[in-house]
C-alpha cells in the first residue's frame, strides 16, 4: 500500500497561488490514479482534481477549473496541485489520495481511492 505525505498548504491572500506536493512511498506509485480532494468545515469532502497513472487523463471540478492544475512526476513519486486565483471559498483541508482505478465515477468518489495522506491547510483570505 502507497503512503502519502502532503505539503505546500499555508494562508494567501485572495487572488494568490499555493502549490501542493504529495509524495508517495513505495515502488508501485506510478501504477496508481492519484487525486486531490478537500474538505471544509460542515462540507462534504470533494474531489477537486485527479490524474490517471499514465498522465495521459486528468479530471477537474467545475468550480476549479483553468485555476488548479494537477500533475504528476513519476520518477519523483510526487503529484502537484497548483493553485491559482485562489477564493475564499477554497479554503479547506486538502488531501491527496490514491486510487486503483480512473474513468466513470471512479475518477472522483472518495471510496474509490483506497489511500490517504494526512491532509494539509489551505486558508485563502479575502
Amino acid at each position: 500500500q502507497v503512503q502519502l505525505v502532503e505539503s505546500g498548504g499555508g494562508l494567501v491572500q485572495a487572488g494568490g497561488s499555493l502549490r501542493l506536493s504529495c509524495a508517495a512511498s513505495g515502488r508501485t506509485f506510478s501504477s496508481y490514479a492519484m487525486g486531490w480532494f478537500r474538505q471544509a468545515p460542515g462540507k462534504e469532502r470533494e474531489c477537486v482534481a485527479a490524474i490517471s497513472w499514465s498522465i495521459s487523463s486528468t479530471y477537474y471540478a467545475d468550480s476549479v477549473k483553468g485555476r488548479l492544475t494537477i500533475s504528476r512526476d513519476n520518477a519523483k513519486n510526487t503529484v502537484y496541485l497548483q493553485m491559482n486565483s485562489l477564493k475564499p471559498e477554497d479554503t479547506a483541508v486538502y488531501y491527496c489520495a490514491a486510487s486503483h482505478f480512473f474513468g466513470g465515477t471512479h475518477t472522483y468518489t472518495a471510496s474509490s481511492y483506497d489511500a490517504w495522506g494526512q491532509g494539509t491547510q489551505v486558508t485563502v483570505s479575502s
